[in-house]
């Protein structure tokens, strides 16, 4: 094999194994760790926050974490991805299987090493985050609306790893925290939705396939409004600084996805309106900077 094709192979292994791990989602939530720790959590300045050792291995930890998480997720949903993702498959499929579970195992270790730098309860933490993201991808997920809390749960535990780090448990923080819980319940009904042909076939328990379309529309329906209380709670209890840009721009684009919602019958409609979710989430993220103006 030439040169060049060495490092086009090399190439494409990185940007497979960056896909498998969900890079941007994992550098998303670097971000709104750091970000939550500057402006919400911590009365440092922003130079100390931002050079916490402790907190840096932290969020190490965490990232890490949730990159094995998507890996062991990866695998376990390999055939259902094959019908909901066929490209994305095939860009995840250029690592074999066996090289993202070595992988897998190396990063868990990797966080439980780093974890015995902070503190035994950081490796009793993340040992016990690590199994349950395990256990959500091997059993929970197939259940129905069990799998989907789970998802919520898992994905906000890194911001409690911060929290129980910095002790510092405020209002804003519970308000801004069931925001984003059920942000995120939104988001993966109406994923599941958008991947009701796989789901089926594969035999996965998700409310579209054991209730039906139009019962999952009603579902998140609800849980829109819920979104929408919770905004207006935001806006009148915790407004500050400039987020009342974040609050305006969220509640517009949850009316437009309600609109949508009962216009939506293609694969395409629910994938928009997946992507309507993933922006209100990150645009969320580099919102908490409007706290500190």
């Amino acid at each position: 094999m030439s040169t060049k094709a060495k490092q086009r192979s090399i190439l494409f292994k990185f940007l497979s194994i960056f896909s498998v791990v969900r890079g941007y989602n994992v550098l998303l939530i670097v971000f709104a760790q750091y970000l939550t720790s500057v402006f919400i959590l911590s009365d440092k300045t922003y130079f100390e926050v931002l050079f916490d050792m402790s907190l840096f291995l932290i969020i190490c930890c965490s990232s890490l974490s949730i990159a094995s998480g998507y890996i062991i997720n990866n695998f376990y949903d390999e055939e259902k991805d094959l019908i909901n993702k066929p490209v994305k498959y095939k860009i995840d499929d250029v690592v074999n299987n066996s090289t993202k579970l070595r992988f897998y195992f190396f990063l868990n270790f990797i966080v439980v090493l780093i974890a015995s730098f902070i503190s035994l309860r950081a490796v009793l933490f993340f040992s016990v985050y690590i199994f349950f993201l395990w256990f959500y991808s091997h059993k929970i997920k197939r259940l129905v609306f069990l799998g989907n809390l789970f998802y919520s749960l898992l994905t906000v535990t890194p911001f409690f790893a911060i929290l129980l780090y910095f002790r510092n448990i405020d209002l804003i923080i519970i308000a801004y925290a069931l925001f984003l819980f059920f942000m995120l319940l939104l988001k993966d009904i109406t994923k599941d939705l958008k991947n009701l042909k796989g789901d089926f076939s594969q035999d996965y328990k998700t409310i579209p396939v054991v209730f039906g379309e139009s019962f999952t529309k009603t579902i998140i329906s609800l849980i829109a409004f819920i979104n929408i209380f919770l905004l207006f709670n935001l806006y009148f209890n915790f407004s500050k600084g400039y987020m009342i840009i974040f609050y305006a721009v969220s509640l517009i684009l949850l009316l437009v996805f309600l609109i949508k919602l009962f216009l939506s019958k293609k694969v395409s409609d629910y994938l928009f309106l997946h992507n309507i979710l993933r922006f209100i989430i990150a645009f969320g993220v580099f919102s908490i900077v409007f706290l500190g103006l």
